[in-house]
């Protein structure tokens, strides 16, 4: 009874060699069991009042440091998970997600102790430098990961990165150097700047292993964008760090203020150019670029290309004219279901979404809902729809995803098809579901789309379609996506 009313701190963290013991555990443990136990402790830290705020910030920083190797990892742990198992996948991003969400919080709240100014604000003051630091990287780790969900990412997340640089900026520490984790160097202007640059890549037009790949791009080429003060010749982006805001391309002149910043990523587009050139040439990444992991030419050639696409002056194009319209639109995902739906074989509304359209053009059109079932969207995705009046449905693929607010959506889909008919075809004796995307001509190719596995080369494709029997053969793939791959085929019958 007499411990019930000690003053001692009985934190299991309060105690130095209990501490040590946990924290050396917690640098052992695979990635998500890390985060996950780290995730405890970082609850627990901040609700514990016998720690002094200067007590609390020192395991905080010491706890994301025993972590900070496996935290690094679980981007990369997640990549096979996103077409494997979605409840995998969603435990995984939970976890990871909720990490950094609370690293954030807890980092957040000494950082509004220590702009307070008062004694215990003052007592954090000789870590102010790699609190601010490690702040700013909490919340780029927490903005790729909301990223990977693709959003929604609210403003008091640009407000947060804002305050923190310019608390940097005041103190005259933006551009010190300083090592945010051992062994590796940075400044504030620099974490702050690679947040500008995460949000100007375009990220929704990505999948989550681009994604990572595109982070990883944007330390590489740092070096080559610079964060400037004044409005120069070459600047492309502008953001002002006192408002809630993300940085926007410089279309006319903002507003003068004292937190306005410019940059731009002119120089970056060439050094990128030279590394897509050498990777070409070599058939390899050079080895000075870290990735975290190995990687084949064609899956970081799709990524430094879309980058030096979002970095150029001059934004990217749209091929063809967008007319606003607002009208409902059927929607069916998925290779299978698609299949059945054309085929006639789907029972009466099963599988099928509502949404509206938001905007139509040439070569897909951009669509929104408010209670979408999430747990299929994704880029890369095959989508039949079916606008409202018609009696056709159009064959599409998502290409932009982002999540706008709690229970809305909004996708950008790419036309791939305008009259799709669904076959069953004999691969050599065995019966497969396929699509055919045009219509086909004796010598000429005509696109197929088929499950992910059932392309296989020099089997030719047999089936039936208007009373005509149709052969083709198998070329070369033109895209492939989580469930479908989509060939040339050339016509060799069709009668």
């Amino acid at each position: 009874m007499l411990g019930f009313f000690s003053n001692k701190n009985e934190h299991p963290l309060a105690d130095a060699k209990e501490a040590k013991r946990i924290l050396a555990e917690i640098a052992s443990r695979e990635p998500l069991g890390a985060a996950e136990e780290a995730s405890g402790w970082l609850e627990s830290i901040p609700a514990e009042q016998g720690f002094k705020p200067a007590q609390r910030l020192d395991l905080i920083l010491r706890l994301d440091e025993a972590t900070a190797a496996q935290s690094r990892r679980l981007a990369r742990d997640y990549q096979p998970l996103v077409n494997a198992s979605r409840a995998q996948e969603n435990r995984h991003w939970e976890l990871s997600h909720s990490y950094w969400a609370l690293l954030v919080k807890a980092y957040m709240d000494c950082f509004t102790r220590l702009r307070a100014g008062d004694k215990d604000g003052e007592a954090m003051r000789p870590q102010q430098l790699l609190l601010i630091g490690r702040l700013i990287n909490a919340l780029v780790a927490e903005l790729k990961w909301r990223q990977f969900h693709y959003g929604p990412v609210g403003g008091e997340t640009w407000a947060s990165l804002g305050s923190a640089y310019l608390v940097a900026v005041d103190a005259r520490l933006d551009q010190k150097s300083f090592e945010i984790y051992p062994g590796s160097e940075t400044t504030i202007e620099a974490e702050y700047l690679k947040a500008l640059i995460f949000h100007a890549s375009a990220m929704d037009n990505l999948k989550p292993l681009q994604i990572e790949l595109a982070e990883r791009f944007i330390g590489y080429f740092l070096p080559f964008f610079a964060l400037a003060r004044d409005l120069r010749p070459d600047s492309v982006y502008w953001v002002d760090a006192s408002k809630p805001l993300p940085p926007t391309r410089l279309a006319r002149k903002p507003e003068v203020s004292p937190a306005l910043r410019f940059f731009s990523g002119t120089r970056a587009v060439d050094a990128v150019a030279k590394t897509i050139d050498q990777i070409r040439a070599e058939q390899r990444v050079p080895p000075g670029i870290h990735l975290g992991a190995q990687y084949e030419p064609d899956a970081v050639l799709p990524v430094l290309e879309h980058l030096a696409l979002n970095w150029a002056p001059k934004p990217p194009l749209r091929t063809t004219a967008r007319r606003r319209i607002n009208s409902p639109l059927k929607l069916v995902a998925g290779m299978s279901s698609v299949h059945q739906r054309l085929s006639g074989r789907a029972i009466n509304g099963e599988g099928v979404e509502s949404w509206i359209i938001d905007d139509v053009s040439l070569g897909g059109m951009g669509a929104h809902a408010e209670k979408a079932r999430r747990d299929w969207i994704r880029i890369g995705v095959m989508v039949a729809v079916q606008p409202e009046g018609g009696d056709n449905w159009l064959l599409g693929v998502v290409r932009r995803y982002v999540r706008t607010g709690p229970n809305q959506d909004s996708i950008g889909i790419e036309t791939i098809s305008k009259s799709p008919r669904a076959v069953m075809a004999d691969a050599g004796g065995i019966y497969t579901e396929a699509l055919l995307l045009d219509v086909p001509e004796v010598g000429e190719y005509a696109r197929m789309a088929l499950p992910a596995n059932a392309l296989e080369d020099k089997v030719a494709l047999l089936f039936t379609v208007d009373d005509k029997n149709a052969r083709l053969h198998p070329r070369e793939v033109v895209a492939t996506g989580p469930d479908f791959v989509v060939a040339n085929f050339f016509v060799q019958s069709y009668s």
